[in-house]
């Protein structure tokens, strides 16, 4: 993959009324952020179901919205990158995946050209790649298929300092520390990974967590109880 110091996108934002282009940047596709604005239990919905709402890619060409306010990825590979960054947090999707799709969910994520480096929760049910739905790619392989294809499900993600823990409708099938702690703060992402993968998500949304790891924890224990410290 390119180094960010290559990429020669540049972006283009859209702010009341006039377009500025600013060079070395991963275009905005469809001008300003959803406002940030937490529900009572701290969630912040990502996209509004209209536009693609300040989120960001150098491949535009993949990423819709249907009539339903479903976010669709088809096409060439091509990554969706949140405006904001994140450290300590909590990811969380509805997603429905084609037979031999291929796609995922990235967090802590650099923003770049080609597969981007960060954590990557895996959405993968049917395709040749033996890392499933659930697997935190290149960290925890799941071999077993969790999810038919072509149906909804949930995935979550729960980043804690080292501690990634990923849950599958509702169930931990992940719950890891990265010693090496190899990524401590970067973009959510979504993935559109080739020609024949269809992919569509809703309600999709982040709770950013505290710095402190006991506090962040406590807070997480809200919606996956018996959490513990564990660093």
């Amino acid at each position: 993959m390119n180094h960010f110091k290559s990429l020669k996108i540049c972006l283009l934002l859209v702010v009341s009324g006039f377009t500025q282009v600013l060079p070395l940047q991963a275009q905005t596709v469809s001008g300003k952020p959803t406002p940030m604005v937490p529900d009572g239990a701290g969630w912040i919905a990502l996209m509004d179901g209209k536009s693609l709402s300040g989120w960001m890619t150098f491949d535009p060409h993949a990423w819709s919205i249907n009539d339903e306010g479903l976010l669709v990825g088809r096409g060439a590979r091509s990554h969706l990158f949140s405006p904001n960054t994140y450290r300590n947090m909590e990811f969380k999707a509805t997603v429905k995946l084609n037979h031999k799709g291929n796609s995922g969910m990235y967090f802590r994520a650099q923003l770049g050209e080609g597969w981007p480096k960060g954590y990557e929760a895996q959405v993968e049910n049917t395709s040749s790649d033996p890392q499933r739905t659930g697997s935190l790619y290149n960290f925890v392989k799941i071999g077993e298929q969790l999810i038919e294809d072509d149906t909804w499900w949930t995935q979550h993600i729960i980043a804690i300092g080292k501690r990634v823990i990923i849950k599958v409708n509702g169930k931990i099938v992940v719950d890891f520390i990265d010693e090496k702690h190899t990524w401590k703060e970067g973009h959510l992402a979504l993935q559109q990974h080739d020609p024949g993968s269809v992919v569509h998500y809703k309600d999709i949304q982040v709770r950013p967590l505290p710095d402190d790891l006991e506090a962040a924890t406590m807070m997480a224990a809200g919606e996956t109880p018996g959490l513990r410290l564990k660093q």
